[in-house]
């Protein structure tokens, strides 16, 4: 059945199709809270000046099946300016699926109507769940396509085995944190909040994050006045349909650590924590994720992710737990127009010139740290006791040298 398309330019407008939008969300079986409508919306709130949404909307009759939200700007690659379109809620959103239900030629036809209506160098899609072979027909239709891995975030399946205290290392570390914790009188408290309590509980996370490591780095997820709106309006929206959980660590009623996650199919999202630097040695972060997978045991979830972490050396610690993970991965897809072309020759030269340059900096790095030869202090002659004994003596430092 042949596609139609249409362009709106507001995820909040009144007249958007909002409940056929949410059935087209949960046709697709990877959807995550991160393809709500709720955050998509906060998302497109947070906008900069720079920055333009199109939403290009596919229907077959009156059914919804694809929907492609893109923030088209203008970034800088060698100091040149190059037209750039990402997925809406980038680059908050950690885990998305791609909303389209649609054959391999509705594909080609979307990519096909995206670059009449917003010509541009490259498109980019991060953060999208496991293989997608709806993208795979965009490959031959670009001048260069990249599909690369952004993530591979743990996972824990919650099993009746979780009733049973943990093995190994993470049993000690988790009986030393929870004597901690009881000794200076802190306690866990579970809480689902709603709209109305989302608000002040967020103001109270974000003190917390403000003055731990996240602060002073400026990472974390309320690093501005931008970032804040965005979340206060993202989960606000997002608790007033029960998808937001927060475990904390109270002491005198105060904040000392937290958890704020993110619940939809059975599966926690663990989105963001933070704690005060003076409870660092609490060890609360590991005893608050123990308690996502209690909470997971009395309400029957069925997973525990780590919504993202660092592709290289995470210290995420759903590592000590995980029974699997999950993929993520960013696909980029360069256009025939000159920029598209530059852009795409860059990447390929850049993809040939990398391992070079690693081998490189290694040797140079091994070169470096590699201890400097003990001095060898030059000896003392001594006075021959005549001109034959000389010769020998030369003779035989030469013959030494040569070999």
């Amino acid at each position: 059945m042949t596609v139609r398309f249409e362009w709106r330019i507001s995820l909040c407008a009144a007249d958007f199709p909002a409940a056929a939008y949410e059935a087209l969300r949960l046709r697709v079986m990877d959807h995550t809270p991160f393809n709500a409508l709720a955050w998509m919306a906060a998302s497109q709130q947070a906008l900069t000046a720079g920055e333009r949404l199109h939403v290009l909307l596919g229907w077959q009759a009156d059914e919804l099946v694809l929907c492609l939200p893109l923030v088209a700007s203008v970034e800088r690659f060698g100091g040149l300016p190059f037209r750039v379109l990402h997925h809406l809620g980038y680059p908050l959103a950690d885990r998305l699926a791609l909303l389209a239900c649609v054959d391999a030629e509705g594909m080609r036809q979307a990519l096909a109507e995206v670059r009449r209506q917003l010509p541009h160098a490259v498109l980019q899609l991060n953060e999208l769940a496991g293989e997608d072979s709806a993208l795979t027909s965009w490959r031959a239709r670009s001048s260069t396509a990249e599909r690369r891995l952004s993530c591979r975030a743990p996972v824990h399946l919650i099993t009746d085995a979780d009733r049973q205290e943990v093995s190994g290392d993470p049993r000690y570390k988790l009986r030393r944190a929870r004597k901690r914790i009881a000794a200076c009188g802190a306690e866990i408290r579970r809480i689902t909040p709603d709209a109305t309590t989302m608000g002040p509980l967020l103001k109270a996370i974000a003190e917390v994050e403000a003055v731990s490591w996240k602060g002073d780095e400026g990472v974390g997820i309320f690093a501005d006045e931008r970032h804040r709106q965005w979340m206060d309006k993202a989960f606000t929206a997002l608790a007033a349909q029960g998808l937001v959980r927060v475990v904390i660590l109270e002491l005198d009623g105060r904040c000392i650590s937290y958890r704020l996650g993110l619940l939809e199919q059975g599966r926690l999202y663990d989105y963001n924590l933070a704690f005060l630097p003076q409870y660092a040695d609490l060890g609360s972060g590991r005893v608050l994720l123990e308690e996502w997978i209690r909470w997971g045991l009395d309400d029957n979830w069925r997973w525990i992710d780590a919504s993202r972490v660092s592709l290289e050396n995470s210290s995420h610690q759903l590592h000590e737990r995980m029974t699997g993970h999950m993929e993520h991965w960013r696909w980029s897809f360069y256009s025939w127009r000159p920029s598209g072309l530059a852009l795409g020759l860059a990447l390929r030269l850049w993809q040939q010139l990398k391992p070079v340059m690693q081998q490189w900096r290694a040797k140079r790095a091994a070169a470096v740290n590699s201890p400097a030869p003990a001095p060898v202090a030059a000896p003392v002659p001594k006075a021959p006791a005549s001109t034959d004994k000389l010769m020998e003596g030369e003779h035989a430092t030469a013959s030494h040298s040569q070999r």
